[in-house]
């Protein structure tokens, strides 16, 4: 069992992959961060010019 432990451990083969898909992923989760954001400050942004134009008609 421990020799199994062993080569497991130093087997690299499927490794690239793996890292690949953890890379991706972590990418994909800062966009995801990054849009909401973005989109958070374009909602208020929007919401204080509206609320300013409706004041100017009354």
């Amino acid at each position: 069992m421990k020799t199994f432990w062993k080569q497991f451990w130093k087997d690299t083969e499927g490794q690239d992959l793996v890292e690949y898909a953890l890379l991706v992923a972590a990418i994909a989760l800062g966009m995801i961060a990054t849009i909401r954001g973005i989109a958070n400050a374009l909602n208020t942004l929007y919401e204080s010019i509206s609320t300013g134009l409706g004041s100017i008609g009354q």
